[in-house]
C-alpha cells in the first residue's frame, strides 16, 4: 500500500490527509483559536463533588468544568492491577467522596474533548507521548502495542524498557513506531519526556488554578510524531517555514525521512491543487456510492452512528444472488471502515448489511470489517451480528468528528434536516387567523409568506375552495417575501388607513 501525507496550511486553518492507493483515509483540521484540546494538562480546581455519579466537575479555564470520573483518578500505585499481554491498567473500586473536595487543587490531562453540552473528560493519570514512547509517569508498568505482532520483537523490547522505566522509576508504553529501534533511541526518548515531566511539576507548583501547564503540541508537529513514518512514500507541504521545521524534527527522528519531504512552495491551496476539496465533500455526505454500483447511508446521531447498505447499481457478476450480496457486503465492510477512519466516528456504531442466508457468509463479511479496522490507528472492537441481523461495534471516543469542525446545525430545521411543508404551513395560518377571529372584532389582515406559500394561497382563494376563514365584509392580503423561510409566516391587523394602503399595493387575495 502506497501511502503520502498532505499538510495544506494557511493563516486561518491547518490540514492534513493521509493518503493509503490515492484515496483519503484519515483527515485532520485544526482552525485558529479552535486547537486541540486532547492532551492538554491543566492545574485544575474542583467545584463541587457527585458521590450519586461517583465523579467531579473540575474547573480547569475552559467554557464549561471538565468531568472527573472516580475511576480516572490516580491514587498511589498500589491501587493498580494489570492484565493481558498490553497490561490494562484498572484500579480499584474507589469513592469520590474520600479522593477530592471541593475547593482542592488537582493536575488533570483532557482525554475527550468537550462535545455540545458536555464538557471535557479528564483524568489524573497523565501521559505523554513521544515518537516512539509514552510516558506514564505515575505508575510501573512497561506495555508493547499491540501492533507489534512478532513475539520475538515484543519480547527484545519489553526486555529492553523494563531497565530503562526502572531507572526512571516511571512507567511506559512501547509504541508502534519503535518497532526496530536501538536502546539508545529509547534512552534518549525516555530522558526528553522525564525532563518534560519534571518541567510540568515545577509549573504545577508555581501556578495557581485554573492554568493551562503543558499544551499539546500543534497539528503539523503531531503528524511527525503519529503518522509521518517509514512506510510513508512523502509528505508534502506548501508553508517554507514548517517546512524547515519538519525538516529539523525528521532529522533527529529519523534521517531517511528528511529525503520524503516536499515543499510546493506558493501554492495556496494544496487540496485544491490535488483534487482533495472533493473527498472532503463526500465525507460530510450521507450517501456514500462504492466502485462496484452499491452504496451506503451514514446517520449520525447523539447516542450511535447508523450504516445501512444496499446493492445500488450493482447487479453481480453470477446467477448467484447470496454471492452477489456477500460480495457487496464485504465491499460495504472495506469502504464502511474507511469512512469510520476519514469522518472520524465514534462511539456505538450500528450497521445494516443486507441480509445473508449462510453463517459462513457472515463470518466473510465480519473478516473482512476486523482486517480494514486494523489499519485504524484508534482502537475499536466488532461485537458481532444481532439477533436481528445488525452489527455491532464500537470506535474509541476522544475528539469531535470531522462534521462537527466542518458544519453547524441547520438555523431552520434546528438540526433535524425537515421543516415543515407547504400545506403545513398554510394550515397554521389558518388555525392563527381564527384564533385571531374568535378573540378580536373581525379587523383585515396582511399575512407576510414565503411566495410558494402565497402561491398556494392563491390556488385556493375562490369561496369554494378557500382555505384562509374570511370574516364578511373583511380582507386578508397576502405579501410574498422571498427573504422569509418556507415554514415561516408573519400575520398583522391592518387597523389604520395607510395600513390598508400598504396592504392594498401588496394585493387583495380575499373578499
Amino acid at each position: 500500500m502506497e501511502k503520502e501525507i498532505i499538510v495544506d496550511i494557511n493563516p486561518y486553518q491547518t490540514r492534513v490527509v493521509l493518503l493509503e492507493d490515492g484515496l483519503p483515509s484519515e483527515v485532520y483540521i485544526e482552525r485558529r483559536g479552535r486547537e486541540r484540546l486532547v492532551g492538554n494538562i491543566y492545574k485544575g480546581k474542583v467545584q463541587n463533588v457527585l458521590p450519586g455519579m461517583q465523579a467531579a466537575f473540575v474547573d480547569i479555564g475552559l467554557e464549561r468544568n471538565a468531568f472527573l470520573y472516580a475511576g480516572d483518578i490516580q491514587m498511589d500505585r498500589s491501587d493498580f492491577t494489570f492484565s493481558g499481554d498490553e497490561g490494562e491498567i484498572r484500579q480499584a473500586p474507589l469513592n469520590i467522596r474520600d479522593i477530592v473536595k471541593p475547593g482542592q487543587e488537582v493536575m488533570v490531562q483532557i482525554v475527550k474533548e468537550p462535545v455540545g453540552t458536555k464538557g471535557a473528560r479528564v483524568t489524573t493519570n497523565i501521559t505523554l507521548p513521544g515518537r516512539s514512547l509514552v510516558l506514564m509517569p505515575s505508575v510501573n508498568y512497561v506495555g508493547v502495542s499491540r501492533r507489534i505482532e512478532n513475539e520475538e520483537e515484543r519480547s527484545r523490547l519489553k526486555g529492553m524498557l523494563d531497565d530503562i522505566a526502572a531507572e526512571h522509576n516511571m512507567g511506559v508504553i512501547v509504541r508502534t513506531a519503535a518497532e526496530g529501534k536501538t536502546e539508545e533511541e529509547f534512552r534518549s526518548d525516555m530522558l526528553f519526556l522525564a525532563r518534560l515531566w519534571d518541567r510540568i511539576r515545577q509549573k504545577s507548583r508555581l501556578v495557581s488554578a485554573p492554568r493551562l501547564i503543558h499544551a499539546e503540541e500543534p497539528l503539523v508537529f503531531r503528524t511527525i510524531r503519529d503518522l509521518f513514518t517509514q512506510d510513508i512514500k512523502r509528505l508534502v507541504i506548501n508553508d517554507r517555514d514548517f517546512y524547515e521545521k519538519i525538516l529539523v524534527v525528521a532529522g533527529i527522528i529519523s534521517p531517511q525521512l528528511r529525503d520524503k519531504v516536499q515543499l510546493y512552495e506558493d501554492i495556496p491551496d494544496m487540496f485544491d491543487i490535488l483534487g482533495l476539496e472533493s473527498a472532503i465533500d463526500k465525507a460530510l455526505s450521507r450517501k456514500v456510492w462504492m466502485k462496484n454500483g452499491g452504496y451506503i447511508i451514514i446517520d449520525q446521531t447523539e447516542a450511535l452512528t447508523t450504516i445501512d447498505v444496499n446493492t445500488g447499481k450493482y447487479v453481480g457478476n453470477t446467477d448467484n444472488l447470496q454471492e452477489t450480496i456477500t460480495a457487496t457486503n464485504c465491499e460495504a465492510a472495506k469502504e464502511i471502515a474507511r469512512q469510520l477512519r476519514l469522518r472520524d466516528i465514534s462511539g456505538i456504531i450500528i450497521v445494516d448489511f443486507i441480509d445473508m442466508d449462510e453463517i459462513a457468509d457472515k463470518e466473510r463479511v465480519l473478516q473482512t470489517l476486523r482486517t480494514e479496522l486494523q489499519k485504524d490507528r484508534t482502537k475499536s472492537n466488532v461485537l458481532g451480528i444481532t439477533q436481528l441481523g445488525l452489527v455491532e461495534m464500537t470506535r474509541k471516543k476522544t475528539r469531535q468528528c470531522i462534521s462537527h469542525t466542518l458544519q453547524s446545525a441547520c438555523p431552520y430545521c434546528g438540526g433535524d434536516g425537515k421543516v415543515l411543508s407547504p400545506e403545513t404551513v398554510v394550515l397554521k395560518i389558518r388555525k392563527q387567523l381564527m384564533r385571531y377571529y374568535a378573540a378580536e372584532t373581525p379587523a383585515d389582515y396582511l399575512v407576510c409568506v414565503h411566495p410558494e406559500i402565497a402561491e398556494i394561497i392563491k390556488d385556493h382563494s375562490t369561496p369554494k375552495n378557500a382555505l384562509l376563514p374570511t370574516p364578511e365584509g373583511k380582507d386578508i392580503y397576502v405579501h410574498s417575501d422571498v427573504h422569509m423561510r418556507v415554514d415561516e409566516f408573519k400575520i398583522s391587523r391592518i387597523d389604520s388607513l395607510d395600513e390598508l394602503r400598504n396592504a392594498q399595493k401588496v394585493g387583495k387575495v380575499y373578499n
